[in-house]
């Protein structure tokens, strides 16, 4: 039979604890989803303190586990997703094979350019990965990508430069990274890398181990750029086949290890990196940046098309610099809002969702914290974490989809 949603819901409101009363608080359980052996609830404990929550979470996974047990059935994962009363969720607790380790300290890159290379912090070897006892995504089979060991490959592209390409792609792999996934991101732009300053790896010295190079680790990101490896003044005067071969070596030649997603920055445009990627990966799918105005979603719509081309599909459009956020906390649109989002409708493709223009997020992307981005508390930082939240949320949904479509996963159907 398999874990089933009514199982589920049953088991946890029949939790009862010392006294008898409903171990979960009664009704705060509000939704329930389940699917072989994988279940996510959703409980309404906002008003509760974190250890408290987490002891909630602990005795749902305990009371399912148990229930599942005496019904001849396994639960392999649970996700307890803390809710407050809007529907936001304030607290994630993760049991069994979904569970993931907390990623690496997350803060800028602190090493200074003096200190020997071999001090950098780095990503770990494949070995001492797997000895962390990380657990992939439940069904995913690492290496469909077409790279050894990488699961997902997500491109971000832009028709056109200057629409916030590079900042969207950094803080979706920030936002994968402290969601607990393994994530890596290639820094694509050959000719205007921008992860350098975004990550604050400025300064530092790439590592080369037997013929390939160490990614280097900041926020909880293995990132590799093609700015490491030149001076930074240095302008890069190169032909597309040149530009084919950086791109080749930079994806090939790096140890990226276990991951759960690698996340491609494209150059502006649909020159010949993007047409090298779709050579050489089986890509989960591409996410276009694009801005309110008419003239951005023009080359837009040529970025979309040129991966459908390419045999690509369309994870969804991001609408950046979708609104001003003052110091007051008004809204200004300056751009127009919402112009992506029609333009997706238009594409029949999803609107992942919009990012604000916010002084703090020029602060941090150009003092390499954009885990700042993500814990910012005044108005401004609360709209732009908001956002930048859902924007993962939806790019997780919208992969596991492609998941399905591409025969990656399958799931279980049970007609009784």
């Amino acid at each position: 039979m398999g874990l089933t949603k009514s199982f589920v819901l049953e088991a946890l409101r029949g939790l009862r604890g010392p006294d008898g009363s409903p171990a979960l608080g009664g009704d705060r359980v509000v939704w329930v989803a389940a699917c072989d052996g994988y279940a996510s609830v959703k409980l309404q404990h906002a008003g509760d303190a974190p250890d408290q929550r987490r002891t909630a979470a602990r005795t749902a996974y305990d009371g399912l586990v148990a229930a599942a047990r005496a019904a001849g059935e396994q639960v392999d994962a649970l996700v307890v997703e803390f809710v407050d009363h809007a529907g936001t969720v304030v607290q994630t607790e993760r049991f069994g094979g979904s569970a993931r380790p907390a990623p690496p300290a997350a803060g800028p890159a602190t090493n200074s350019p003096r200190e020997p290379v071999s001090a950098r912090e780095q990503a770990p070897p494949p070995s001492r990965q797997a000895a962390a006892g990380h657990t992939p995504i439940p069904g995913l089979n690492p290496g469909v990508s077409g790279l050894e060991g990488v699961a997902h490959v997500i491109a971000v592209g832009a028709g056109k430069g200057g629409v916030g390409k590079s900042t969207i792609a950094l803080n979706l792999a920030v936002g994968l990274a402290r969601a607990r996934h393994r994530v890596g991101l290639l820094d694509a732009d050959i000719y205007g890398p921008s992860m350098p300053t975004m990550l604050g790896l400025g300064g530092l010295e790439p590592i080369v181990r037997e013929g390939v190079l160490e990614p280097f680790l900041s926020h909880g990101v293995r990132c590799m750029t093609m700015g490491a490896l030149v001076q930074p003044d240095k302008p890069l005067i190169w032909r597309g086949p040149m530009a084919h071969g950086a791109f080749k070596q930079l994806l090939e030649q790096t140890r990226w290890g276990e991951l759960d997603y690698l996340v491609i920055d494209l150059p502006p445009g649909t020159g010949d990196v993007s047409l090298t990627m779709a050579q050489l990966l089986k890509l989960t799918g591409a996410v276009i940046v694009c801005t309110p105005q008419k003239v951005a979603q023009d080359d837009a719509v040529r970025a979309a098309r040129m991966f459908e081309q390419l045999g690509v599909p369309l994870l969804g459009v991001v609408e950046n610099m979708s609104y001003f956020v003052g110091d007051d906390g008004k809204e200004y649109d300056i751009f127009g809002r919402g112009g992506a989002e029609a333009m997706a409708r238009r594409l029949n493709t999803p609107y992942l969702g919009g990012v604000p223009i916010t002084t703090a997020l020029r602060q941090n992307s150009d003092a390499g914290n954009p885990t700042a981005n993500f814990t910012g508390a005044d108005t401004p930082g609360t709209a732009l974490r908001a956002d930048l939240e859902r924007l993962v949320r939806n790019l997780e949904g919208q992969v596991a989809l492609a998941s399905l479509r591409q025969g990656q996963t399958r799931p279980t159907l049970t007609v009784s």
